[in-house]
């Protein structure tokens, strides 16, 4: 336990139990590293804990294999064919705001190379491509008052040459490129953008819906709002009050986002025959220390402002109510007369609720959760009050915020089942990062696929979660927002030194393949026959099972 340190008195603890000097009683409260202790005496050293373990099995047959990307990382042709300015073109054309002053005018040229990354996704024989529509490639100054049928021309060949390829496609309606002509009224913090997005919707199910089945409204609104509208750190790098304005952005995307699915709902769905939904992503929280309830309540404090913050209004009606609780609170705190979280309707609430037909889910890592107090400051890590770190086990990433946490990957699917009625899943980004030294045998790529899609089927076979698709971020290096061209999440390598933006697959390209393959995990011991939908990467014992200290010792090596 806690003891008195000799001396240094009581100023640095030792203990398994936490001692309160300053109670009288000296109440002794077990640490983390009590529980970790208990565990390895128990266990006479340090199994592989059951929850680790590789788990064989398979997912449902008609299972939705996908990799992903997003139009301003990969298009290019920044000007090209009537295209209008975005916030992205804006922001990374400002100064010191992406890094190397990277940009998108070119990125991997997608757009002049659509054959070429047909061929990217045919070689890891993908059902599904997820991609997004440019709305300043439509739209250039985001109103259907002035389409440009060359950006239609454009992704109806994308669509037509997915469906050639019998790829199906998975359409993002926006994924951040906002037209820079609607952020000039105001952008997401303008409610006249819930029509223009509307209006923009209507004009792409009416264009493409009759080839395509999925669609997304909004990509990672959280991001949009908090980092855009908040702390603005991503385009449109609005920071002027971040108390109140990323509270304003989320609600109009929501409101957005609702009246996209009654359009096609009420217009589309019956000849369609689609499914449309939002996009949301979250971390998963873990308490600091499991045996103290605040850090218990604050990891759940943090889920309800993270993935609740957009999933709550959708499939339950409205913000959690620790949200509206905390932010009421603070609020009047600081003298205003009413909380700066906008208030639905009845009317709105009961035009949210219910516009799904999927929960699609971006997961990449995990945190350790515990309460701060952040005095009066009045933002949204204020509001949540806590803080958060990452365990020291998690291996590291290319990204300083992707730490690899495959449990959470599925107990945040659990969390979804549990919270949201059990809807269907579809997972729309799961990936890893990498930077420094190129290296195409990225065994740490195929090592977090491995061990994610296997948390993945335990979700599904074990925990009984409706998971109806996997989609791994990215199918190509890319400009990977503010990080530029310093973080590289794909599957294939991209040269943007070279002018032809050539692609080489990477090692895990293979790895990716024998999974979809094999719609899972095969059992080793079973016969060659059962195994033959594998097809032509058959040896599963020479692709799985990386050991995680010769990737802890590549990644260090290979991403300083």
């Amino acid at each position: 336990m806690d003891s008195f340190e000799w001396l240094h008195g009581y100023v640095y603890a030792f203990g398994l139990y936490h001692v309160d000097f300053n109670d009288p009683n000296r109440p002794r409260t077990p640490k983390y590293s009590s529980y970790i202790y208990s565990q390895i005496i128990n266990n006479n050293g340090l199994p592989v804990p059951e929850e680790e373990k590789i788990m064989w099995g398979h997912f449902r047959e008609d299972f939705l294999w996908s990799s992903s990307t997003s139009a301003y990382q990969i298009e290019g042709a920044w000007t090209a064919d009537g295209k209008g300015l975005s916030i992205w073109d804006t922001f990374s054309h400002t100064l010191g705001k992406v890094a190397n002053n990277d940009n998108g005018d070119i990125s991997c040229d997608s757009y002049n190379k659509l054959d070429v990354d047909i061929g990217l996704l045919k070689q890891i024989k993908v059902s599904h491509y997820r991609f997004s529509i440019s709305w300043p490639r439509v739209l250039p100054d985001g109103t259907i008052h002035n389409i440009n049928e060359a950006g239609i021309n454009y992704y109806q060949r994308v669509i037509d040459a997915l469906l050639a390829a019998n790829i199906q496609p998975q359409i993002t309606l926006y994924h951040w490129d906002l037209p820079q002509a609607l952020e000039d009224e105001g952008g997401w913090l303008n409610e006249t953008i819930v029509d223009r997005f509307s209006d923009y919707a209507d004009l792409l199910f009416s264009r493409f819906g009759q080839k395509v089945k999925l669609w997304i409204t909004i990509n990672e609104a959280y991001i949009v709002a908090l980092l855009g509208y908040g702390y603005g750190s991503f385009a449109p790098g609005i920071n002027r009050d971040p108390s109140t304005l990323q509270y304003v952005a989320a609600h109009n995307i929501i409101k957005a986002h609702a009246e996209a699915w009654h359009v096609y709902n009420d217009k589309y769905r019956a000849e369609q025959k689609g499914l449309i939904s939002i996009t949301i992503n979250s971390e998963w929280a873990e308490p600091r220390n499991p045996f103290k309830q605040e850090d218990i309540d604050g990891a759940k404090r943090y889920m309800d402002f993270f993935i609740g913050w957009f999933a709550n209004p959708i499939f339950n009606g409205d913000y959690t109510e620790s949200m509206k609780k905390y932010i009421l609170e603070r609020s009047l705190a600081a003298g205003l007369e009413k909380s700066r979280l906008p208030e639905f309707t009845p009317a709105e609430i009961a035009r949210i609720k219910g516009t799904h037909d999927f929960f699609g889910l971006n997961y990449y890592t995990s945190v350790l959760v515990f309460p701060v107090d952040f005095g009066n400051t009045l933002n949204y890590d204020a509001d949540r009050g806590v803080a958060f770190i990452h365990d020291r086990t998690w291996l590291d990433t290319g990204s300083s915020w992707l730490k690899m946490a495959p449990l959470g990957f599925r107990r945040i699917l659990k969390y979804i089942k549990d919270e949201y009625g059990n809807p269907p899943v579809i997972v729309t980004e799961n990936g890893l990062s990498e930077n420094g030294p190129i290296d195409l045998n990225d065994e740490h790529r195929s090592y977090f696929y491995e061990n994610h899609v296997n948390q993945l089927l335990k979700a599904y076979l074990v925990d009984g979660v409706d998971v109806r698709g996997y989609t791994a971020w990215s199918l190509m290096d890319n400009l990977e927002w503010a990080a530029g061209y310093s973080e590289r999440f794909g599957f294939f390598y991209v040269n943007h030194s070279h002018p032809d933006r050539p692609r080489t697959p990477k090692a895990s390209v293979s790895y990716y393949t024998t999974l979809v393959n094999c719609n899972g995990f095969p059992d080793p011991d079973e016969s060659e026959s059962s195994r033959a939908a594998c097809g032509p990467i058959s040896s599963f014992s020479n692709c799985f099972f990386f050991h995680p200290l010769l990737i802890h010792n590549n990644l260090t090596k290979e991403m300083p």
